[in-house]
């Protein structure tokens, strides 16, 4: 029997797969952002204390040097992995068609990072030991070797909200891939931000230090490029905003400008008004003030923006070529890639997954909800929970409760199947599989437990039971 390169599905109760990715990947990302930001600082303090012949400040970059070493390569040395391990459990084909698309670059993006771990740890335990000529040279490779890390890894993800143009899937080019629409104007977005989370990270460091007008030097030239940085990350911002496909523009301003739109300005302004005060009262950024900004800028600041950029790119993984369900959606004749949903539609879901049980290839009145369950985590559990009340897009609560199969079943076969909901995936599936998932989403709005209905009235599941028990 043809069989889809479909792997096993993840899932994760309550918050679902998508929320483990960006839990880690808002950790990482603020300690890998702020890692880059400040290898620039690094630079450019260096710079100016190599010119003006000021090595004091020579002791601030060994203090944030130190910083780094346990808060961001550390933290980012483990969260990095971890998301490689989230998305590739919980999105194995968006992973290998990326991996498919840029092999050579992720393979010079780890080169790049290699260079950046020795170069931090060089940069901090030779200050002093070395001439300052050559330590100025070692840090501006560590800066250069960072941003390196982060354009790489800016053209993928840019990649993965979508090509910009057809080029791309006549030729399968890595170029086409990489330098898509919306790469320059995202890469603007991180660069300033990088900057930002960098400084105000500085002023925590900054606040320790007990010599005060060491401090307020460092302040000074923190807060500026920080002020700068800020301002060049919005209007970057703006421009990214205007290469946006259609799907991300309809999901950003129905779903989530409603939802974050005031927590971005706030952070913004309150950002804004810090960096102001500090460079006008510099010796008066305590450490209480500074930790509590970091930790604002992190989670109303990072955390929504990473979760909007996630959200925008729906229904797609990658490419807008692969759904977030593992579905290829298109043809991509320079991959020699075949869509799927029509050969779904055809078939059917249970009988073209390989990791479907035997018992559930066929639908009965014994297994159906079972199987509806199983439909369900397969086509809608990447983007939905599916328990009632959970915070993730919950799937029984975007039908209001409705206990009407045939009201459901009227949405699936309707706006679903034929892709007329934009930021979602269409998902054509025979009559019989329909039924199956609505089934079960009304028996869980009617508050029946779907998995314990269903193998209570299938004779092999009780048969399993049987034998757990013995």
């Amino acid at each position: 029997m043809e069989m889809l390169g479909m792997y096993p599905t993840f899932y994760m109760p309550q918050i679902g797969s998508a929320w483990v990715m960006g839990i880690i990947g808002v950790i990482h990302v603020v300690a890998t952002h702020t890692s880059v930001g400040a290898s620039f600082l690094f630079a450019l303090l260096e710079t100016k204390a190599y010119r003006e012949n000021k090595p004091e400040l020579m002791d601030f970059i060994k203090r944030y040097g130190m910083f780094l070493l346990v808060f961001s390569y550390v933290i980012g040395s483990i969260t990095g992995p971890g998301i490689w391990y989230a998305i590739t459990v919980a999105s194995p084909r968006g992973v290998g068609g990326l991996i498919h698309n840029f092999v050579w670059v992720w393979a010079a993006e780890w080169v790049y990072f290699t260079v950046e771990v020795i170069g931090v740890y060089a940069l901090v335990y030779l200050i002093g030991k070395i001439d300052a000529r050559t330590h100025l040279k070692l840090t501006w490779s560590f800066a250069l070797a960072s941003w390196a890390t982060m354009l790489l890894i800016v053209g993928i993800l840019s990649f993965m909200m979508w090509p910009g143009s057809d080029a791309w899937y006549q030729t399968g080019s890595t170029n086409d891939a990489f330098y898509n629409l919306n790469f320059f104007a995202h890469l603007g977005v991180r660069t300033g931000s990088m900057f930002v989370m960098a400084a105000v990270v500085g002023l925590m460091v900054a606040s320790r230090m007990k010599d005060l007008a060491l401090r307020r030097s460092v302040v000074r030239f923190l807060a500026p490029v920080g002020l700068v940085a800020g301002l060049f990350a919005v209007m970057m911002f703006l421009y990214y905003l205007q290469t946006l496909p259609d799907n991300a523009r309809v999901m950003l301003h129905v779903h989530l400008l409603p939802v974050y739109a005031q927590g971005m300005i706030a952070v913004f302004v309150a950002t804004t008004v810090y960096l102001v005060f500090a460079w006008i009262k510099p010796t008066w950024i305590g450490s209480p003030l500074a930790v509590g900004m970091f930790a604002f800028v992190a989670v109303v600041g990072v955390w929504p923006e990473e979760r909007m950029r996630e959200s925008m790119r729906k229904p797609y993984v990658a490419g807008q070529y692969i759904y977030s369900n593992q579905v290829i959606a298109r043809d991509v004749p320079g991959k020699g890639i075949a869509g799927e949903v029509d050969l779904i539609a055809e078939k059917g879901l249970l009988k073209m997954h390989p990791f479907v049980p035997d018992n559930l290839r066929a639908i009965t009145d014994a297994n159906r909800l079972e199987a509806g369950k199983l439909l369900a985590k397969v086509a809608c559990a990447n983007c939905h929970s599916l328990e009632p009340g959970a915070p993730l897009r919950s799937l029984p609560d975007k039908f209001h409760g409705a206990t009407d199969e045939d009201l459901i079943a009227a949405f699936l076969r309707g706006p679903l199947k034929h892709g007329a909901v934009p930021y979602m995936p269409r998902i054509d599936l025979p009559e019989e599989e329909i039924r199956a998932i609505a089934g079960y989403i009304a028996a869980i709005n009617a508050g029946k437990d779907a998995a314990v209905a269903s193998r209570a009235a299938s004779p092999v599941a009780v048969a399993d039971t049987s034998r757990q028990k013995e």
